[in-house]
């Protein structure tokens, strides 16, 4: 009987298929030194992203594993006074590069001429530039634009009948953009920033003068909401109940748009939530779920290619009828003419998903999806276009 079982099972292993060579996936993350957070505010970990690649990696194998498809990711982490640039430049040859990096850093390492084989998913950086006037073929933004999030949030507020908007912006180049965004948004869907304001934190603590310094920044015309720009957190969380008329607070803090949160439950995305607290030890996010996005969507590109040829799961990726699942309740996909992805925004308050946009009411002939963000006729993309 031992002898028929060890039959049985020679068997088996030669009539399994061979196990391909497993597909590389780099890793290629600029560390930025943050400031301290607010009132105890927990700090963006130092591994936002990587964790997000790795659980990513996880999956793709325990998909890929029926089909004999392996999966391999090398991450590299660069300091701040490092040159991303070689960094990239040892790694070899590589073909995919989830890159979480500011925008420049984006640009210098794309436009390598030892890159041009490099398919490049950003995760980390928001810049709308990226995807317009500043694209580049073979680089595709898992990450929403901030324009992405501006217009879902202005969606909203426009169904909500809450259109005339304060903003107020902070001191630092990204909070200029992201107000630039809402702007751009609220000229989009017809609601109107009645008055701009911009606010200086620094030299106090806004932990213990909120309730007198936030008085005159928000007192202006007649508004509905008090929108506020502050991507580093420098102020923003201290706004809500300190305006000077009782008004929602959404943008960077109260209300926000987001690609993802810890409140996210819906199409079976708890599931996701605790198989990344298992791996972590903490909540997933954004940017978590864009690094487990980008390696998901190649792991998906190499199964449904059933290789892991680097060509053929290159050619796929970048098809823009390839579709990929997002724990996001619909099909997500990589638009063809500046390769952001598309998907749903969270409308997001501690604790709860307000709303999900596009909001319900905004058509579009393709895809509501492309209510978000910038439309094929309106992109200054040219670069992408070329690859298309």
């Amino acid at each position: 009987m031992p002898a028929l079982f060890s039959l049985l099972w020679l068997l088996a292993l030669l009539s399994a298929p061979a196990r391909a060579e497993p597909l590389a996936i780099h890793y290629l993350e600029r560390r930025v030194e943050r400031p301290t957070p607010l009132n105890n505010e927990d700090p963006i970990p130092d591994d936002e992203g990587l964790k997000g690649a790795e659980l990513g990696l996880k999956d793709s194998n325990a998909t890929g594993r029926f089909i004999a498809l392996g999966f391999a990711l090398h991450s590299r982490i660069v300091e701040p006074d490092e040159d991303i640039r070689a960094a990239f430049l040892s790694l070899g040859a590589p073909r995919f590069v989830v890159l979480n990096a500011p925008a420049e850093d984006v640009l210098a390492v794309s436009d390598l001429p030892e890159a041009r084989n490099t398919v490049f998913l950003n995760v980390g950086a928001p810049d709308t530039r990226l995807r317009e006037a500043d694209c580049r073929p073979r680089l595709l933004h898992v990450l929403p634009s901030r324009a992405m999030l501006a217009d879902a949030l202005v969606q909203f507020l426009t169904y909500k009948r809450w259109t005339r908007i304060l903003l107020l912006s902070g001191p630092a180049p990204a909070d200029a953009l992201y107000a630039e965004a809402l702007k751009r948004s609220a000229k989009k869907f017809g609601a109107r920033v009645v008055a701009e304001q911009r606010f200086d934190p620094q030299g106090g603590d806004t932990r213990d003068t909120a309730l007198r310094e936030f008085v005159l920044p928000t007192r202006g015309p007649e508004h509905d909401v008090v929108a506020v720009a502050d991507e580093a957190g420098a102020f923003g969380a201290n706004l809500p109940y300190n305006t000077a008329a009782a008004r929602p607070v959404v943008g960077t803090q109260g209300l926000s748009p987001a690609a993802w949160g810890r409140p996210v439950e819906a199409w079976a995305a708890v599931q996701l939530q605790g198989r990344f607290r298992r791996l972590a030890g903490r909540a997933m996010r954004p940017v978590d779920y864009a690094g487990w996005m980008a390696v998901h969507a190649l792991g998906e590109a190499a199964v449904q290619a059933r290789s892991t040829d680097p060509a053929a799961v290159a050619a796929l990726v970048l098809l823009p009828g390839f579709e990929v699942g997002g724990f996001k309740g619909r099909p997500l996909s990589f638009r063809a003419w500046d390769g952001q992805l598309r998907q749903p925004v969270f409308l997001l308050w501690p604790g709860a998903v307000t709303a999900t946009a596009p909001i319900e009411g905004f058509q579009h002939q393709r895809t509501e999806l492309d209510t978000l963000g910038s439309d094929e006729p309106e992109s200054a993309c040219r670069a992408f276009r070329k690859t298309g």
